[in-house]
């Protein structure tokens, strides 16, 4: 029941500060602003003057599979920005304000606290990102080529664990700091030391959560789900509840102490 009323609420403040209504349009405009970019720049450029006598440029032909590529690259840069900004004062807000401590001493279980708030702006990064890569899926498949449907629903649900895992990262650092701002600092600097990481070593870090994007690729031009794609997922999934973990036990001996 406490669970239940705590998500609820997170819900009902999402539609009170409009973020069901900005959110999603934000990742629709991340997600076809590439594509759709990228098929009428031949016109664009021919409309504003085209290019001097003389010169040319080869535009590379753009496949279905790298159409939609295109709008999981914008993800995984401005996409994960938009949820660390949404989600850093998610608990860290609340603790510095003293609405943490309300709410606590009601009771409310800690584990309760941090799991309902956790899933409920997981309710809106995810409905965010399926609106937006269903809005790329149909501006690919009308511009570029097709895409099955199946290939769809499987690219949703392998990328999906990434924002999963980048939610739980800021979490974390929410349930660590009171500070909105560290938290935004601790979280790129996260997840930059994971991208250095796996640039340095990625042929031995074949499973690295970072490698999900590859492995989707290569998913989507096989037809079929590479092995280390699933073993990516695992990884990705086990790391994501690890880090919830550990944010309940640093909170609750935070907010005791």
């Amino acid at each position: 029941m406490q669970w239940r009323t705590i998500y609820r609420k997170e819900m009902l403040e999402y539609w009170r500060n409009f973020s069901w209504i900005w959110v999603p349009i934000v990742f629709i405009i991340l997600a076809i602003m590439d594509p759709i970019t990228s098929y009428y720049l031949p016109i664009i450029i021919d409309n504003v003057g085209g290019l001097p006598e003389g010169a040319s440029v080869e535009i590379p032909e753009v496949n279905p599979t790298d159409a939609l590529m295109m709008s999981l690259s914008e993800f995984s840069m401005f996409g994960v920005l938009v949820i660390i900004f949404i989600t850093m004062g998610l608990i860290a807000g609340e603790r510095k304000s003293g609405v943490a401590e309300l709410i606590l001493v009601k009771p409310v279980h800690y584990a309760t606290y941090i799991s309902s708030k956790w899933a409920a702006k997981l309710t809106l990064v995810l409905t965010s990102y399926i609106i937006g890569l269903f809005a790329s899926w149909y501006y690919v498949n009308l511009l570029f080529g097709n895409i099955a449907f199946s290939a769809l629903v499987q690219t949703i649900g392998f990328y999906g664990l990434w924002f999963v895992l980048v939610l739980t990262i800021t979490v974390f650092f929410s349930c660590l700091f009171k500070s909105s701002g560290v938290v935004l600092g601790s979280t790129i600097g996260t997840l930059l030391l994971m991208f250095s990481i796996y640039n340095i070593f990625s042929h031995v870090l074949t499973w690295f959560p970072n490698s999900l994007s590859s492995h989707i690729r290569e998913m989507l031009q096989t037809g079929s789900v590479p092995n280390a794609l699933w073993g990516t997922s695992f990884i990705t999934v086990g790391s994501s509840l690890i880090l919830l973990i550990v944010a309940y036990v640093i909170f609750q001996k935070k907010e005791v102490a």
